[in-house]
């Protein structure tokens, strides 16, 4: 496994288009990170995790543009999008007809725009990236199984594991140690904050404000 500083996103970028698995650093822990639409690629996440495939990875994007062209945004997603993207949010969004649904992320799927050394490497890709936590999935995890914070902890996993991390992007330590906040934003109804994260409950109802008071149930 390859050790690359931040400057070597490019090298990164390369290596998921080969069809690797790269660890990329974020605020709350380091992800594992694939091109979406490589079943070849996204199947090996999901067998070092022990992750079933009934329970979908999430989908990286690099904007909000991209989410438009991909997925039926209702007027909360739109605010969403627009005044906390990119960040720790993801929305679990419906497909746009006629658009084919990625297999690894499910539909409707849970979709990001991330910030940070993950969010330059998502547009480098040039295409969607499928990701999911650094660690081992439940109900396989046991005690010790947690997600992973450093390079050193990355490399753990990926001796237990055999996962077959091609690089992963050095980011130091990261702070949080959370899980990403969760809206489900279907059409025709109101969003719903399926799970707090980094990203606070208020701060969602003061994005979605703008459409006339707080929507999250």
């Amino acid at each position: 496994m390859d050790v690359l500083t931040p400057d070597q996103l490019p090298d990164a970028a390369r290596l998921l288009a080969a069809g690797q698995v790269v660890a990329v650093p974020t605020p709350r822990w380091y992800m594992l990170c694939v091109r979406a639409a490589d079943p070849t690629a996204t199947n090996a996440v999901f067998r070092a995790k022990q992750r079933p495939t009934a329970k979908p990875l999430l989908l990286l994007l690099d904007s909000p543009d991209t989410a438009e062209a991909l997925f039926d945004l209702s007027d909360d997603a739109r605010l969403l999008a627009c005044g906390l993207w990119p960040g720790d949010l993801a929305l679990r969004l419906p497909w746009k007809p006629g658009v084919e649904p990625i297999a690894a992320v499910g539909s409707p799927a849970l979709v990001g725009c991330p910030d940070g050394v993950l969010g330059q490497l998502v547009p480098l890709a040039g295409e969607p990236l499928a990701a999911a936590v650094c660690s081992i999935s439940t109900p396989a995890a046991g005690d010790e199984d947690h997600p992973a914070l450093t390079v050193g902890q990355v490399a753990a996993f990926e001796r237990a594991t055999g996962a077959g991390i091609a690089a992963v992007v050095d980011g130091g330590i990261c702070p949080h140690g959370r899980h990403m906040t969760i809206v489900d934003c279907p059409m025709g109804t109101a969003a719903r904050l399926e799970r707090e994260g980094t990203v606070h409950a208020r701060t969602v109802e003061a994005a979605l404000a703008p459409a006339g008071g707080p929507h999250v149930g």
